[in-house]
C-alpha cells in the first residue's frame, strides 16, 4: 500500500496562513557549527490550493560527521557536486515567504538550524511574526513515541525510509493529519490535575498555543521567561537573572555575548534588550 494512501488525506488543514512542513539532514548536532546536507518542505496553502514540495540536497562545505551519516546515509560524494545553502537560500526563503512552520522535533533542531544557515547568508528568518508547530510535541504529551511509532499509531502505516528528510516531512504530515482527527474529541489532563478540553484540533493557532511552553524564549533555550514574564538567563554565572538587570551592571557581559558562540536568536533578543537599557538611560538625563 502507498504510505500516503491512507484515510488522513480526507482532510484538509483549516488555515489562516500558508504553513510549511519541513525536515532537515545535516553534518551534525550543533545547529550553530553543523550545516545542512538536505532539506525538504512541503507548503500548504491557506486558500486550499494543491500543497507544493521543494527537496534539494545541498554541499555543507564543513565533513559530514560519522555520527551523522550513520543516521541518514548522505555522504560527501553525494553532495559534492551539489550546491551550497547560501546558493539556495533565496530559492528556499521564497518558497517559504510568510508561511507558518511544522516539523517534528523542528523547535528544538531543525528551525534554529535553518535560522543559523539563512543568518551567514545576511537573511533574517523572522520567527517572532510566525507560529511553529513541533508535531513531537503532541506525540509526546499525548503518546511519547517515535517518528517511525506515530505513523503507525496515528496512521496505521509502516514508514519506510526514515531518515530521509522527503520521506520524514511526508510522514510528519500524515501523523499531524492523524492526530488532529484521534484527539479531536478528546480532553488533555497535565501532571497537575488540570483539564484543557479538546485542545487539539484543525486549527494551527490552537495547536500551537497548547504545545508551547510560554517560558521558552530562544530556541536553543540560553534564555527563559520567569514567572513574573521577565526574560532572565537560562545559563551560566548570571542563571535566574534578569538580562537586563545582569546587562545594566556588567556591560562586558553583553559583549562576551555578541562575541561568542550564541545563537543569532540568542543575540538578536540580547541586543534588543540592550537597546531598551540605553534607550531608558537617555530618557532618565
Amino acid at each position: 500500500m502507498d504510505l500516503f494512501s491512507t484515510s488522513q488525506n480526507d482532510l484538509r488543514f483549516n488555515l489562516k496562513r500558508d504553513i510549511v512542513f519541513f525536515d532537515i539532514e545535516s553534518t551534525g548536532l550543533n545547529v550553530m557549527k553543523d550545516r545542512i546536507v538536505q532539506i525538504a518542505l512541503i507548503k500548504h496553502f491557506a486558500d486550499g490550493s494543491e500543497p507544493r514540495e521543494l527537496e534539494l540536497l545541498i554541499n555543507p562545505g564543513v565533513p559530514i560527521s560519522s555520527e551523522a551519516l550513520a543516521v541518514h546515509g548522505i555522504t560527501a560524494e553525494k553532495v559534492k557536486n551539489q550546491p551550497t545553502f547560501r546558493e539556495k537560500a533565496k530559492e528556499i526563503h521564497d518558497f517559504i515567504g510568510d508561511a507558518n512552520l511544522a516539523g517534528y522535533n523542528s523547535d528544538r533542531f531543525d528551525v534554529p538550524m535553518l535560522v543559523e544557515e539563512f543568518d551567514r547568508c545576511g537573511i533574517d528568518l523572522d520567527i517572532e511574526n510566525r507560529i511553529s508547530i513541533d508535531v513531537q510535541k503532541i506525540f509526546y504529551k499525548m503518546e511519547p513515541r517515535t517518528l517511525r511509532a506515530a505513523m503507525k499509531h496515528y496512521c496505521n502505516e509502516t514508514l519506510e525510509d526514515a531518515h530521509d528528510a522527503l520521506a520524514d516531512v511526508r510522514a510528519t504530515v500524515e501523523v499531524l493529519k492523524g492526530q488532529i482527527k484521534m484527539y479531536q474529541d478528546v480532553d488533555y489532563e497535565d501532571g497537575d490535575g488540570f483539564i484543557t478540553k479538546a485542545p487539539i484540533k484543525n486549527d494551527m493557532d490552537a495547536i500551537y498555543e497548547f504545545t508551547r511552553d510560554n517560558r521558552i524564549v530562544d530556541f536553543t533555550n540560553r534564555l527563559k521567561r520567569n514567572a513574573e514574564d521577565e526574560i532572565i538567563f537560562n545559563f551560566g554565572k548570571y542563571m535566574n537573572q534578569r538580562v537586563k538587570d545582569v546587562i545594566k551592571k556588567d556591560r562586558n557581559y553583553y559583549h562576551w555575548i555578541m562575541q561568542k558562540d550564541f545563537s543569532s536568536q540568542v543575540k538578536k533578543i540580547v541586543k534588543g534588550i540592550m537597546d531598551e537599557v540605553i534607550a531608558e538611560s537617555q530618557n532618565q538625563l
